[in-house]
């Protein structure tokens, strides 16, 4: 039952707020946080414009967060994955400037902000963890931009795969055979590029004994050149 999920025991805990707390100050955080009931696919867990309440760790599943534009075009900005902390765009304003919908059934823990910011102020290693996870934000961002701005299709599809591979690995899952939660339809909008080109360059990887791909799963099969492709 998700009423028996602390963060004492939670396999998510490196990657996500109590990183680097002692036991005493993980069960200070356990007692704030209160474990969201699942969301399913296309559930929307956020809407831009709304107040920041929460912020929201993800526990299980993943989640896809996106603008619309003035003309209704949805933009992704970015996937999340077990260990993922939601919300940190809404701390300058504390409004949400995107949405959040879940890409498969989800479990999340809610981070009340109000209690969030009482402890951070008694528990440093808290508010360092948070600047971490914030950094760390503004850094995959900066990236994503780089990769659209100088990379080629395929480059941007490899270093796509590749970094999504590494997310994985750092969660104690495999790095060599995954499943897309995502369409290719979301990796094309994520990536500036169209549907046709993504399946085209899933092909010719496929076709080079790259990767091989079945329908959502995806195998690595030669991870260094998928590596050099991406560079």
């Amino acid at each position: 039952m998700t009423s028996h999920i602390h963060c004492q025991n939670c396999s998510m805990a490196a990657l996500c707020l109590p990183y680097q707390l002692d036991q005493d100050g993980m069960a200070r955080l356990d007692t704030i946080i209160q474990r969201h009931k699942p969301i399913h696919k296309r559930d929307v867990l956020v809407n831009a414009g709304e107040s920041l309440k929460c912020l929201y760790a993800v526990r299980s599943g993943s989640l896809k967060s996106y603008t619309i534009d003035d003309n209704g075009v949805e933009q992704i900005i970015d996937f999340h994955l077990p260990g993922d902390v939601i919300g940190f765009d809404a701390l300058a304003n504390s409004q949400h400037r995107s949405y959040t919908q879940a890409l498969e059934t989800a479990m999340l823990c809610e981070i009340p902000m109000s209690s969030l910011d009482e402890l951070a102020e008694q528990m440093p290693g808290l508010r360092r963890q948070m600047w971490r996870l914030m950094s760390g934000e503004i850094y995959n961002s900066k990236q994503l931009l780089g990769t659209l701005n100088n990379r080629s299709a395929q480059q941007r599809l490899a270093n796509f795969l590749t970094t999504l591979a590494d997310r994985f690995k750092e969660r104690g899952l495999s790095n060599r055979s995954f499943r897309l939660t995502m369409t290719r339809a979301d990796i094309g909008n994520y990536l500036g590029l169209s549907v046709e080109t993504i399946s085209r360059i899933l092909s010719a990887l496929q076709a080079e004994g790259v990767i091989d791909v079945q329908n959502k799963l995806v195998n690595v099969l030669e991870p260094e050149r998928l590596h050099e492709l991406a560079q």
